[in-house]
């Protein structure tokens, strides 16, 4: 069982027809007759279908050729590009589809990140069948989300209005809209089977609305679409064994999209808020151990001294267990919160704290860049040829970090250089030179100056304590 990412989409719609019809708006409930289930999505169609569009995305792609065993991907993998039986680097062109939705009348489109990767080229086709090459305003591979921005002219766009997607509830009806294994517009209908699943790892923020609307390859980037015509989510992601639908989708809620389209129109660098602590899920045990009636929340394990959470009162052992009045289960489930408000905004954060319920109030502001990150190539020693910083939670966020923000870490290592051949690797994080505690970027310019015969390393690598010796 895989989760697979789309390359493009995603009883009885009895408020919206019924009302469309003169009816009563019949909310929440359910076909009483077979006249109700009668009911047809027609006129919701019609109003969404034309607001989202089919991408269509060239990248090229350079690779060497060879033949027979000289060509076996795992000698190539294990000697990469000093293979020296490969044969002359080749360009090809890789052609990708996907879906889009129309989200401002001016052209602004939405996708998934991974239809336009890399992409040289970007071809936006409407319903009607126009063309339009696309710009890429803003493209975020922590969300999988895309901004592009076509030029129709003079003409208003028909375009797809955001819903408030924390409205949404389990059982809730929806459709889906975009082109499946490119057949051409496609439309299936469902409902929203889970909300704030957050185990799908696709991406570094995680809180998708789960559907059982058929969606298959091809549907990425298409519009899950609520019976109000509104837009809920942007489907990217299904849960399957072959390849194709088998009823469990995901899609990134509106809010996150919302979010991520008000930075690109502003021109700005996208910047999450943070707050400054650090902390771990509420699980059936640690519930059991801490006494606790139930799991859930995220359990603070550290609190940065010049951080907002810690100016607004928030302690280690503190649980945090809601944010704005919308509940917390997880880690990833805060995360994903937090990255849908805007900086400046004020939260709210409920915490249990010794059996009482507790309320904090504070801004959320940009993650700041203390101390400088001071970058600095090292020429001398085992570690000549590895590009450092100093981290700060600035530069965490850049690198899609969690947790640790203090330390030294490697930002790139020369291909061929001392520290390549001694295997060192980008993300790598410096504790500690032949013993001594490494603090910042001065240190290890320091330490790696000095001759040794032989020298000991400390580093952390994706949280591994690593230790060894080289010389």
């Amino acid at each position: 069982m895989m989760i697979r990412r789309l390359k493009t989409l995603f009883g009885v719609a009895s408020v919206l027809l019924a009302a469309q019809v003169g009816g009563p708006a019949l909310s929440q409930t359910i076909p009483v007759d077979q006249e109700q289930i009668r009911l047809s999505f027609a006129p919701l169609v019609k109003k969404a279908a034309p607001a989202v569009v089919n991408i269509y995305a060239k990248k090229v792609v350079r690779q060497r050729s060879g033949a027979g065993l000289f060509s076996d991907p795992v000698l190539k993998r294990f000697f990469g590009d000093s293979w020296p039986f490969s044969g002359p680097e080749r360009e090809r062109v890789e052609n990708s589809l996907g879906s889009g939705v129309v989200v401002r009348s001016d052209g602004v489109v939405v996708t998934n990140h991974h239809v336009i990767e890399d992409a040289s080229e970007i071809t936006v086709v409407l319903s009607d069948r126009r063309e339009f090459d696309a710009d890429v305003l803003l493209q975020d591979a922590r969300t999988d989300i895309a901004v592009l921005k076509i030029d129709p002219g003079p003409e208003s766009m028909a375009a797809l209005e955001f819903a408030d997607s924390d409205e949404l509830e389990v059982g809730d009806l929806v459709i889906a809209i975009g082109n499946p294994f490119g057949v051409g517009q496609t439309v299936t209908s469902g409902i929203v089977s889970g909300l704030a699943r957050t185990t799908v790892g696709v991406t570094d923020y995680r809180s998708f609305i789960q559907t059982d609307a058929a969606i298959n390859p091809g549907n990425s980037g298409g519009a899950l679409v609520s019976v109000d015509g509104r837009l809920v989510g942007v489907n990217t992601a299904i849960y399957s064994r072959s390849g194709g639908s088998l009823g469990i989708g995901f899609a990134v809620p509106a809010n996150m999209v919302a979010s991520i389209v008000d930075s690109a129109l502003t021109g700005e660098k996208l910047v999450r808020p943070w707050v400054g602590f650090s902390g771990r899920d509420v699980t059936a045990d640690v519930a059991d151990a801490m006494g606790l009636n139930r799991p859930g929340g995220v359990l603070v394990e550290g609190v940065r001294e010049d951080g907002p959470a810690h100016k607004a009162g928030l302690k280690r052992g503190d649980i945090v267990r809601s944010v704005n009045r919308r509940a917390i289960f997880d880690a990833q489930n805060l995360r994903f919160r937090l990255a849908t408000r805007k900086l400046g905004e004020t939260v709210t954060f409920q915490v249990l704290r010794d059996s009482k319920v507790v309320t904090l109030t504070f801004e959320l502001v940009p993650p700041p860049e203390d101390p400088p990150r001071n970058r600095q190539l090292v020429n001398r020693g085992p570690l000549a040829g590895m590009t450092i910083v100093n981290l700060s939670p600035a530069v965490a966020q850049e690198l899609a970090m969690e947790g640790t923000t203090e330390g030294v870490i490697a930002t790139d290592v020369a291909r061929g250089s001392t520290a390549s051949r001694l295997r060192f690797r980008p993300g790598d994080i410096l504790r500690e030179i032949n013993g001594e505690k490494v603090a910042s970027v001065r240190d290890v310019m320091r330490l790696s100056s000095q001759k040794h015969e032989r020298w000991s390393f400390v580093i952390v690598r994706n949280g591994r304590r690593i230790a060894f010796q080289v010389g």
